[in-house]
């Protein structure tokens, strides 16, 4: 017999063992790319419309020249930009530079309204914490440093703003909002020694966070909010409010959001409470801010005197500023229309119970009415309904619109509010 010979065909030969993962060539380059495509217009439209208005203000400080012959602290300064470090910016600056001495300093001999001593610790700290930052890193003084934290912030907020509208309208929309962010009555404290721009950009994020469910870091992001200002209080209930929603609806464990609500009042109610124990009185800032101020909550009696008055010519009512209280009377009467536009539209109930209650709040407090343009210049969501109706419009169009809202603004949202009113 013959053998059977079994012949074998080479098989396929072995793949070599995979190499390690290695990111491919160009991603670093692609995500920047990626990162640019989406950022970019945000920032381009914000810093164009901005700097536009900016420029504005500068030469109209420069051609009236009324800085020059009054006080640093008090809208005066060698320089125009001297300007946008006065009024608060001089308390922010002594903050950054000295820290805090909480008291209750009686005026000798005082019995009017004003009858203590300002005093440094009715600014809450965050922003000067910033400041003091920056200045140890950088090198800055106290202004540059205050400008830088102030000018960054306010890209922040642009980016914000943009994530929220888009939400709601398209990038288009978001777009828009972003421009009228930089136009807005009050704007000219976004570039200055203010911390409007820190506060819009925290309560902004926070209020995305809420919308897209992220609950930590809104809970972190309002806690923030509340070392900056007072008026976070509206951006807690906010948070507590669409929290509630949420469970109600069945859409997150109640965990996670009663964890952001338990974190999200300790800012303001910690700085409160460190200023009430330094003082030796639990309401120390309250008394602090109508002794040495005149803020006070009064129901809105202030506000009523101020909107039945100057319609009619009278500026006779406390702390009278007729260009920049007109200013404010336009801007408070248009909020509950954007208000119930806003409404219908809709949105996360975050932003409805924000905008609101940030508005009663200021409303219901007596204060330099014409410092309302900057009070609800943080109420982002009063551009959504206006963004949605103007993203109809051609580039061209747009541009024209806000391109000259830009170029007045450097009047009524800068020069009106630091020479002609008290910001």
């Amino acid at each position: 017999m013959t053998g059977t010979t079994t012949t074998r065909r080479p098989g396929p030969a072995a793949a070599p063992s995979p190499a390690p993962s290695e990111p491919a060539p160009g991603r670093p380059r692609e995500l920047l790319r990626r990162l640019a495509a989406r950022v970019g217009p945000v920032l381009a439209v914000y810093g164009v419309l901005k700097l536009t208005g900016f420029t504005v203000f500068m030469l109209l400080l420069d051609s009236a020249g009324d800085f020059r012959e009054k006080h640093p602290r008090f809208g005066g300064g060698a320089h125009p930009w001297d300007v946008l470090g006065s009024w608060d910016g001089w308390w922010y600056q002594q903050i950054a530079l000295h820290g805090y001495d909480p008291a209750l300093e009686p005026v000798p001999g005082a019995t009017g309204m004003i009858t203590l001593e300002g005093n440094s610790a009715a600014f809450f700290p965050l922003y000067p914490a910033l400041m003091r930052l920056v200045t140890e890193v950088t090198g800055l003084g106290p202004y540059g440093a205050g400008m830088a934290v102030s000018v960054v912030c306010s890209f922040v907020a642009a980016l914000g703003i943009h994530a929220v509208t888009s939400r709601l309208g398209g990038r288009r929309a978001g777009l828009v909002a972003v421009g009228l962010w930089a136009v807005w009555p009050g704007s000219g404290t976004e570039w200055a020694v203010y911390s409007e721009s820190l506060y819009t950009a925290l309560a902004a994020w926070a209020c995305w966070a809420v919308a897209t469910r992220r609950w930590a870091a809104a809970g972190v992001l309002v806690f923030a909010a509340g070392l900056t200002r007072p008026t976070a209080v509206a951006l807690v209930a906010a948070l507590a409010v669409a929290g509630v929603v949420a469970v109600v609806r069945r859409r997150e464990d109640w965990r996670q959001p009663l964890a952001a609500v338990t974190i999200a009042p300790l800012g303001v109610a910690g700085y409160l409470a460190w200023v009430g124990h330094r003082m030796g009185d639990w309401g120390g800032y309250t008394k602090l801010q109508e002794g040495a101020w005149g803020h006070t909550f009064d129901w809105g009696r202030h506000s009523l005197d101020v909107l039945t008055s100057v319609p009619v010519g009278h500026f006779d009512y406390l702390f009278a500023m007729p260009m920049e209280d007109t200013i404010g009377v336009g801007v408070v009467l248009t909020v509950p229309v954007l208000t119930v536009l806003l409404i219908r539209l809709r949105p996360p109930s975050v932003l409805v119970v924000y905008t609101v209650l940030s508005y009663l709040t200021v409303m219901g407090t007596q204060q330099y009415f014409g410092n309302v343009s900057r009070y609800l210049l943080p109420l982002f969501p009063l551009f959504v309904p206006l963004a949605l109706a103007m993203r109809r419009l051609s580039g061209p169009v747009l541009a024209a619109v806000l391109g000259t809202a830009a170029v007045a603004s450097g009047s009524y949202a800068g020069y009106v509010l630091f020479e002609l009113g008290v910001p």
